[in-house]
Order: C-alpha cells, then sequence, then structure tokens
C-alpha cells in the first residue's frame, strides 16, 4: 500500500515510516520540508494522489491556546478534504490517552477538536490513542522546574517508547479502520513525579522532584487516572530502564 505520513520527519513520524517500510509498504514522509503544508494546503492533494492511507502524527509547533487550537483544526480540515477527494481507505491520526479529559488545557482542547473533525469526516478512520513517551521525560521535569526545583503531580502515567509508539500505530495503519479509539501504552505504570525522578536519576541530574497535587500538565490539573489506558488497552514490552541505555536522551 501507498501510506502517506504527515509529520513524517519527526521522532514518531520517522520511526514510522521506517515500519512501515520494513513491512512492506510504500511509506512517503511528508512534511513542510518535503513540500506538503497542512496549514495551507500546498502540496497535499499532490501528495495523497494515489495514496490508500493517511496517517497525520504531525503536531503544533506552538503550545499557544489559539496557535494550538488553529493548527489541529486547520490542518485537519484541509487534510481530511483532501483525503475524500483523493478515496482514501483510512484515515489514521495519532492523539493522547486521556484527551477527553484534559478539557482544561488548552494543547487538548486542540486535540479534542482535531478528533471530533475526524470523526465526523465521513472518512474510514482510526484514532490512536498512545501514552506520554520515554523521550520526552527530561522536557517534562524542565517545563516544571522552578528555582532548580521540579514540582509534578503523582498522577499514575504509564509511558512508552516512541519506538513503540510507532509500530503500533503502523499496525493500525494497515489494518482493517476502527472506527474509534486503539489505546496503547506501555507496561509499566508511575507515578508522573517518580518517572521523572527516576529519568533524572539515571541522567545524573540532582535537581529536587516534589510531588504537588497542584502541579498541572499542560495547564491541566490531574486526577490519579486521567493519564492511564483504559481495559483493553495494547500495551508494549519495553519498559524505560531496559530502554534508557540503549537510546541517546535528548539534550
Amino acid at each position: 500500500m501507498k501510506i502517506v505520513v504527515i509529520g513524517g520527519t519527526g521522532l514518531i513520524g520517522s520511526k514510522l515510516v521506517a515500519k512501515l517500510g520494513e513491512l512492506g509498504h510504500d511509506a512517503v514522509p511528508a512534511s513542510p520540508s518535503s513540500g506538503v503544508n497542512t496549514l495551507t494546503g500546498e502540496g497535499v492533494a499532490e501528495v495523497l494522489a494515489g495514496a490508500d492511507v493517511v496517517v497525520d502524527v504531525s503536531n503544533s509547533p506552538s503550545f499557544e491556546e489559539k496557535a494550538v487550537l488553529d493548527f489541529f483544526t486547520t490542518s485537519t480540515t484541509n487534510l481530511t478534504s483532501a483525503a475524500k477527494t483523493a478515496g482514501l481507505k483510512h484515515y489514521v491520526a495519532l492523539s493522547v490517552v486521556g484527551t477527553d479529559r484534559l478539557a482544561e488545557s488548552p494543547y487538548f482542547r486542540g486535540k479534542i477538536a482535531q478528533e471530533t473533525l475526524i470523526a465526523e469526516s465521513g472518512l474510514p478512520y482510526s484514532i490512536v490513542h498512545a501514552t506520554q513517551f520515554f523521550e520526552f521525560v527530561k522536557s517534562i521535569a524542565d517545563s516544571a522546574t522552578v528555582d532548580g526545583v521540579a514540582r509534578l503531580s503523582h498522577a499514575l502515567i504509564q509511558p512508552m517508547a516512541g519506538a513503540d509508539v510507532a509500530a503500533q500505530v503502523a499496525r493500525v495503519a494497515v489494518g482493517e479502520p476502527v472506527g474509534g479509539i486503539r489505546e496503547v501504552a506501555g507496561p509499566e505504570v508511575f507515578g508522573l513525579d517518580d518517572l521523572v525522578r527516576t529519568g533524572l536519576a539515571l541522567r545524573g541530574d540532582t535537581r529536587e522532584v516534589v510531588a504537588d497535587p497542584e502541579a498541572r500538565y499542560f495547564g491541566a490539573l490531574l486526577g490519579e487516572r486521567t493519564l492511564l489506558p483504559g481495559d483493553g488497552a495494547v500495551l508494549a514490552e519495553q519498559k524505560y530502564a531496559d530502554w534508557f541505555p540503549l537510546n541517546t536522551p535528548p539534550v
């Protein structure tokens, strides 16, 4: 199959393109650097011509409230319209476990809008809800740090490796449309503060991590299970402590 990957040069997109190639599919990475811009519509119709499936793993370059909402609504509207015109058999998008429970967050309001547009598009579709990626543990710590102390909720989280996210998205993309949401997650449950504490210790980062029930996550307060998948989620096998030594930590 010809499968177009929107955001195909990013962290997940590049891994997804490689995985689909391994499975014998013609995976086409599409991004502004390749002349495909879903915000302006430039190159979208051309790259989707002759495709069977499109997978959107792109993300907003800005998390500012208006910018993130504009990104997800405009890009998704352009992409679903072009997908219908091209007669695609399957529209796949990557989103986040707990999105529907995080409407307090401007970022997740953007994701909710994206998912709603896809569900109402009339296209055969699948939405993959993944938990947080191992690759982003340090950036979570950095965003939560004030005066050398990282304050984070103790809410439970079940993170997974980016490569496992890509593998699960690939599996969905080459299968029949779900017509709803497929949840994927890692094999271990951590408190968010404990995950960050573990990640920083593995890096030799000695900053203090404090559990704070008032700490926000992308602007939203968390309940204990807000970030956990439900029953029936597909679980990857790779554990954080096994993944870390094999991956160069992002700066």
